[in-house]
């Protein structure tokens, strides 16, 4: 892919992230002192706290009181007042799987094993599934299910034609008889594999023509982009550089993507001299060497993440869940992988698994992040932030598995999702969203980081929630929430301004009412348009 330099842009009339709020001063500033001049993040704004914006040769070229940026003969658009902001990242995505699952049949509704095969059966009504291929659904929870998920429910519905439900945090999937010869399984008692019987066969329904796959992909990119995304951490479980050098030299230019590895492709990247961030040639910029990604620990709803209590009701070598890479395989791999200059994307969601994560950083000195960090013990966090390590949270996981959280982490759900804890510690957060066990939409994130409520429902546990502010500042990569000059020019258009006052949905006081609102609306967040390295991926106006 050759870079082709976007051509000069003159942003007039933007109004500044928090700049709607009444004493705003620069971001930071201490509360409740007004500033002496309508400054918002150090940049001063001119006439109802309006600036202009030059970008040129892909980066922010200057910020400054509307009226006052002058570059003639460079193209003006005018934002009408509407908010500007450094664009948005997902710090956990696997792209490949949320292109597919954006076309699979729809799960995550079930309430049962009888209502998954309901929906089944309806799309087989349908329609068949082309010839060489199978149904595959997505998004089931079977935690709380009142029967069992069977491969016999599934045949009754489905005979000869493969089914594989994969269920929504991607550890199991639900097979019919003729779906477990597709994925080479010979006979199995249940028909449902968990772990280590099912991750290692995912790719058997994840394959896809390239050509088909990569317009999917892209075709996912833009809805992203439509939501102010500028960049993801992609963590598919595949040869992940080779499918995005194919990707950019087809054309790909919707997002950067930083491409992780897995352990299978370590040898070739740290074989290439590849650190994380390094810029791979050809793409325009746009893709770098990712983190070096390792599962060290299950899911919540298979009850296999790796606690140091038992699950209830669980007796035997797994009540504490499975710990699928221990430190003496852990250590070594990070090592490896940290003097080769990768950073270390470690997942771990049991506490137990969080803190062998945290020791394996330690005894490493590897740079990196934990990813989901869902249920901590107390003496852990400030570990995050005496290790630098980052805390790669998932908000929305809450409000999808706090039902489940609270059956099987019954009497510990106070320090999961332990968002408000980590960054009261100090800990700095990046949120993501994991899809495709949720929607790529940093707005869901956010939204469910500030009220910890969705659908109506009371809060769960707001004592976690965290600001709204620092909820924002997880999502823009590093970048705060103001355009700087020299930063790239990844921005985000807005049609509201997301600080105004009453957005935050974790403001002291409000009620319930107020906190489904707030929510609702960050939600909904009207993007105008995105731009990347200066260039509209996305534009409404």
């Amino acid at each position: 892919m050759t870079a082709a330099v976007a051509p000069p842009l003159l942003l007039t009339n933007a109004r500044l992230v928090g700049a709607s709020a009444p004493n705003v001063g620069s971001v930071g500033a201490s509360a409740g002192v007004a500033p002496s001049s309508p400054t918002f993040g150090g940049v001063d704004g001119g006439a109802g706290g309006l600036v202009d914006v030059l970008v040129r040769d892909g980066l922010v070229a200057a910020v400054g009181p509307a009226g006052r940026v002058g570059d003639g003969g460079v193209e003006r658009v005018d934002l009408g007042g509407r908010t500007l902001m450094p664009g948005l990242w997902d710090a956990h995505v696997h792209v490949t799987q949320w292109a597919l699952v954006r076309r699979r049949l729809d799960l995550s509704g079930a309430r049962s094993a009888a209502e998954a095969v309901a929906l089944v059966r309806d799309r087989l009504a349908e329609g068949l599934p082309e010839p060489g291929t199978a149904l595959v659904g997505y998004g089931f929870r079977d935690g709380l299910w009142p029967d069992v998920p069977t491969a016999d429910l599934l045949d009754a519905v489905a005979g000869e034609v493969p089914v594989v439900l994969v269920s929504g945090d991607l550890h199991c999937a639900w097979l019919s008889t003729a779906g477990l010869r597709f994925v080479g399984v010979g006979a199995h008692p249940t028909g449902v594999l968990r772990e280590a019987e099912w991750l290692p066969l995912a790719a058997a329904v994840d394959r896809a023509p390239d050509h088909l796959a990569d317009a999917w992909v892209a075709d996912a990119a833009a809805a992203a982009a439509a939501r102010g995304v500028v960049g993801v951490v992609d963590l598919e479980i595949t040869d992940n550089l080779t499918a995005w050098r194919r990707r950019f030299a087809g054309g790909f230019d919707a997002l950067r993507v930083r491409a992780g590895v897995w352990t299978p492709w370590l040898d070739d990247v740290l074989a290439e001299g590849l650190r994380s961030g390094d810029v791979l040639p050809g793409t325009a910029g746009l893709l770098e060497q990712g983190p070096f990604k390792v599962v060290t620990d299950g899911s919540l709803n298979t009850r296999t993440a790796y606690c140091h209590d038992a699950y209830p009701g669980l007796t035997g070598p797994e009540a504490h869940g499975i710990l699928s890479v221990p430190p003496a395989e852990l250590v070594p791999l990070m090592a490896r992988a940290h003097a080769g200059g990768l950073r270390c994307a470690i997942h771990a969601i049991g506490d137990h698994a969080n803190t062998l994560a945290l020791d394996a950083f330690a005894a490493t000195g590897a740079l990196g992040s934990v990813e989901h960090a869902q249920l901590l013990d107390p003496a852990d966090l400030s570990r995050f932030a005496e290790l630098g390590v980052v805390a790669s949270v998932q908000p929305e996981h809450a409000m999808d598995d706090r039902d489940i959280a609270d059956r099987h982490w019954s009497g510990r759900t106070g320090r999961a999702f332990a968002f408000g804890a980590l960054d009261d510690a100090g800990a700095v957060l990046a949120l993501g969203s994991d899809a495709p066990v949720a929607p790529l939409d940093p707005w869901f994130a956010v939204a469910a980081a500030v009220s910890r409520s969705r659908d109506g429902r009371a809060p769960w546990h707001p004592e976690q929630r965290i600001g709204l502010r620092t909820a924002l500042e997880a999502s823009t990569d590093g970048r705060g929430l103001v355009p700087t000059a020299g930063a790239p020019a990844d921005l985000v258009v807005l049609d509201a301004d997301p600080l105004a006052p009453g957005a935050d949905a974790g403001d002291a006081g409000a009620d319930a009412a107020d906190v489904d609102a707030a929510a609702a609306a960050l939600r909904e967040m009207p993007v105008a348009a995105t731009l990347l390295a200066g260039r509209w991926t996305h534009r409404t106006f």
